[in-house]
């Protein structure tokens, strides 16, 4: 079964809307330069409101070290989640669960993939613009039977009209979605949260 994670929680309703409807993760973005950024002290409120075996995912950009690790004892989520230019030894650093994402562009590095100390690689599409959540796909044919001793979780312009195909070509351990389930950054929507979901579940 495909995991689900639903990514850019800014509120209580959507983290218990998202958890009712099936999803296994919720992503929290501690990174200011998002429009999804969320205080460490509105995530720890929603985190302690959620019901058990909810996996809660911490999201950093090209952040330092320190300050990556307050916010992780400050606000007790599960797993760290890099989606920068963090190379591999950064994440040796770490103490814990680390997801890294890497940035799609016309081609994949094996030895740049196996080199991450991490048991997943989150595969988004690559922007000049901005570091994830900007609603564009890439080409998913790369991760067809992609050779990685990774789990492999797409994201990158996900919704609830296209992921169905995506995960036909990819066969991922899980899917990652953020805009593609909004009204506007930072707010669900019901409607496209269910269908995306009903989506992967009918397929996997």
């Amino acid at each position: 079964m495909v995991r689900i994670k639903i990514c850019g929680i800014t509120n209580i309703e959507d983290a218990l809307l998202s958890v009712d409807l099936g999803a296994n993760a919720l992503g929290f973005i501690f990174y200011k330069g998002s429009k999804r950024y969320i205080k460490p002290d509105n995530a720890q409120t929603i985190i302690s409101k959620l019901p058990p075996f909810v996996t809660t995912v911490g999201v950093f950009v090209n952040q330092d070290l320190d300050e990556i690790r307050n916010i992780k004892e400050e606000v007790g989520f599960d797993i760290f989640q890099l989606h920068g230019d963090e190379p591999a030894d950064f994440c040796m650093k770490l103490k814990g669960k680390v997801i890294k994402a890497i940035r799609v562009k016309d081609s994949i590095d094996p030895k740049e993939i196996e080199s991450y100390p991490t048991q997943a690689i989150l595969f988004d599409n690559y922007s000049t613009e901005a570091y994830g959540g900007t609603g564009e796909t890439f080409g998913w044919e790369i991760l067809r039977g992609f050779d990685t001793s990774k789990k492999i979780i797409l994201s990158g312009g996900l919704t609830p009209e296209n992921v169905a195909q995506a995960v036909k070509i990819v066969n991922p351990y899980a899917v990652d979605v953020s805009s593609g389930v909004e009204e506007n950054p930072g707010k669900k929507n019901p409607d496209k949260l269910k269908r995306f979901i009903k989506a992967v579940r009918n397929e996997t």
